[in-house]
């Protein structure tokens, strides 16, 4: 048996290449939208990928399964849940495709495919069973687990609630998320956990950055399921400390259920000049994202344009500050062009019409038109600020950092929650902004400015500022 894990570091992702040597056949499980990258890894190991199978309806990024269908390859997804957790686009389509059941098997090549139902983190979630008979093998090796289990964690349960805006659903799907570990319990302790999902992603609070594991050393160690000696302890446990989820998963929800627009491909955005960029400034239809770091976007940026530096938050800040159906021109140096595209599109960001390149900031103020820039001041700086009735703070961290120590009087609201929560900020007063260590208040104030707030930059170490103002009583 061919085994690949493939990593997508910005979204913390594992997708899962698995193929037949002996027939040349392959699956790909839980693929991302840029599948030609699967597809050249499996030309690699002449292999052909006939199938493509997901393991729930996706939160945090586009699911590439749709785009494999739509060039013939069969397509695996879960008929569990009720109503509102089917594929749509799969039901009312005409495609290649198996809609799976729990205890349901399939098989590529010589490789067996079993579905197994573990709702919790969503209704309709499943994980595959994956047993290698052309390798001799009559029981499973290891287990597909999605957004079930985790390497140090499981798939949160709130998100339907917290995400999707579904109201009361959390302590239920944390309840079905219990069941579902119950069922586990049983199983060979050898069976090797493939996990969906590594440190970094906002599916779980504490997921550890180990690709793989087992399911004997999960239930000994990890700490979710370590926690789940009884129904009560677990329920209060797994929905203690989640963090605020990006703003664009609810967007991910229903796309990946209705059906996200198919690509056949990675855009090819145009370069632009500098009379398009300032055109299109001036179009309310029209996002410009400076992908420069914060330093140099403080100093001077083009005014109305959003930071969201090239690093691996670009993702997660474009998707939380951006709606799906604006047209994005990017700032960006060429040579991360098709990777920034690629970016974009696994969030559901697929208007991306242009580009320009870094110089063009230089070239604007050039043309005679005039530069915007924020007021940067150090926390060691910012202290008599915070206390001065002229400014309001804004604090961008995630509500279990604020609990853990804050500036008095300071509003908390996430960076990725805050397009929606604008209607709480006040503009009445200079908003002094920032974060753990500048990197999240910087893009949140970039926002906030292109919004019309006045803001103040605050970079630096709040643990430095904490730890002073504790010693100074």
């Amino acid at each position: 048996m061919f085994f690949r894990q493939i990593f997508e570091p910005k979204l913390a992702q594992y997708a899962y290449l698995i193929g037949c040597q002996k027939t040349g056949e392959a699956i790909v499980i839980d693929p991302m939208r840029d599948i030609d990258q699967y597809i050249k890894m499996a030309e690699a190991e002449k292999m052909q990928i006939v199938a493509a199978a997901d393991t729930h309806i996706h939160a945090d990024y586009i699911s590439g399964l749709r785009e494999f269908a739509e060039r013939g390859v069969k397509v695996y997804a879960s008929d569990e849940g009720d109503a509102d957790w089917k594929y749509e686009w799969l039901i009312n389509g005409n495609y290649d495709h198996v809609l799976l059941k729990d205890n349901d098997t399939f098989s590529v090549g010589n490789i067996d495919f079993k579905a197994i139902h573990t709702p919790g983190h969503t209704p309709e979630h499943i994980v595959y069973a994956v047993t290698d008979r052309g390798g001799g093998a009559s029981e499973p090796m290891g287990l597909a687990t999605g957004d079930f289990i985790f390497v140090g964690d499981v798939g949160r349960p709130d998100l339907l609630e917290s995400a999707a805006g579904m109201q009361d659903v959390m302590k239920p799907s944390a309840k079905l998320l219990y069941q579902s570990i119950e069922k586990f319990r049983d199983m060979p302790e050898y069976l090797q956990i493939w996990p969906g999902h590594g440190a970094g992603s906002a599916c779980g609070k504490a997921l550890g950055a180990v690709p793989e594991s087992t399911l004997g050393y999960e239930m000994r160690f990890n700490a979710s399921l370590r926690a789940a000696s009884s129904e009560e302890e677990f329920v209060n446990f797994i929905l203690e400390g989640q963090p605020e989820p990006p703003l664009y998963f609810a967007n991910m929800k229903k796309a990946n259920k209705v059906g996200p627009r198919v690509l056949g491909g990675v855009p090819k955005p145009a370069k632009v000049g500098v009379n398009k960029i300032k055109e299109v400034m001036n179009d309310d239809n029209v996002v410009v994202l400076d992908t420069r770091d914060y330093p140099a976007f403080m100093r001077k940026h083009i005014p109305g344009s959003i930071l969201a530096p090239f690093n691996k938050q670009f993702n997660t800040v474009a998707g939380s500050f951006v709606e799906e159906d604006k047209q994005i021109y990017l700032i960006i140096d060429e040579a991360h062009l098709h990777e920034a595209v690629t970016d974009l599109i696994n969030v559901g960001l697929d208007h991306v019409k242009g580009y320009a390149g870094t110089e063009v900031i230089d070239m604007y103020e050039t043309s005679g038109e005039e530069l915007a820039s924020i007021k940067t001041v150090q926390f060691g700086e910012a202290g008599d600020l915070m206390t001065d009735d002229s400014y309001n703070v804004l604090d961008v961290r995630k509500a279990t950092e604020y609990n853990e120590g804050n500036v008095p009087g300071a509003q908390n609201i996430a960076h990725t929650r805050l397009m929606s929560r604008l209607d709480e900020v006040s503009g009445e007063k200079p908003l002094l902004v920032h974060c753990q260590a500048g990197g999240r208040s910087a893009v949140a104030a970039a926002m906030l400015k292109a919004k019309g707030y006045d803001v103040v930059f605050v970079d630096g170490s709040f643990n430095d500022w904490k730890e002073k103002a504790e010693a100074a009583g």
